[in-house]
Parts: structure tokens; C-alpha cells; sequence
């Protein structure tokens, strides 16, 4: 839960201060047209990527199969979806590479492996224990 509320706090903080620099380099109006550019082609972008999952998980249902490894790709999507929806451009890099179908598979991976091990002690839960 640590992580989770230092990455909460300090990804903020890491993204004004790119977008700070960013803005002195390129400009105010030409950063806040990168913000909107990004946030819209993640938008297009997510939701044809959801749109192939969704497609996936009912073929894998209709054949009578649990669709578990397209469930943690439309997680990555929707995750990578919410992340270019918070201006900035940290939060915007992370948002495409959860939504590309290459680089998904990093952090679909990572989400398995954490999944296993919790399973493997016993700790494994659907909802957070605060």
C-alpha cells in the first residue's frame, strides 16, 4: 500500500515539474496543445484497443473458456486509459505503453507474477486491505 501512496503523491509532483520545463522550452500554448494531443489520441487509441479485447473475451466465453489473460489486458487498458487522462507527460508515457499491445505485455506481466506470488502465500484478494 506504501507504493501505492508514494506513487500517488509523487507522480504529480514529477509531472508539473516536466511540464514546467517543458513549458519553458517549447512554450505554454505548445505544451498544453502536447497535453490535449495526447489525451485525445489515448482516448481513439484505448478505446480501439478495448474494443479487440472486449471482441477477444467473448469469443473466449462463447467457447466456454474464463478469458483470464484478456481480463489483465483490458485492465492495462483501462489503467492506461485513466493515466492519459491526468495531464502530464510521465503519466501520458505510461498510459500509451499500457495501451500498445508490445509494451502491454510488460506490465501484464508483472501483474501476473505479483497475482502468482500472492497466491502462492495465501494473501491473495480481490478487494485492497487497508
Amino acid at each position: 500500500m506504501w507504493k501505492i501512496l508514494t506513487f500517488i503523491i509523487a507522480m504529480p509532483i514529477i509531472d508539473l515539474y516536466i511540464l514546467i520545463k517543458a513549458s519553458q522550452n517549447m512554450g505554454f500554448w505548445t505544451t498544453v496543445m502536447l497535453i490535449i494531443a495526447t489525451g485525445i489520441a489515448g482516448y481513439y487509441l484505448a478505446r480501439s484497443e478495448g474494443k479487440v479485447v472486449i471482441s477477444s473475451i467473448n469469443r473466449e466465453l462463447s467457447q466456454g473458456r474464463i478469458p483470464g489473460d484478456d481480463l489483465l489486458t483490458g485492465l492495462s487498458i483501462i489503467i492506461g486509459g485513466i493515466f492519459l487522462i491526468v495531464p502530464g507527460i510521465v503519466t501520458d508515457i505510461i498510459g500509451i505503453t499500457m495501451i500498445l499491445p508490445g509494451t502491454r505485455e510488460i506490465y501484464k506481466n508483472y501483474i501476473k507474477k505479483r497475482l502468482e506470488d500472492k497466491i502462492r502465500r495465501g494473501s491473495a484478494s480481490l478487494f485492497l486491505k487497508w
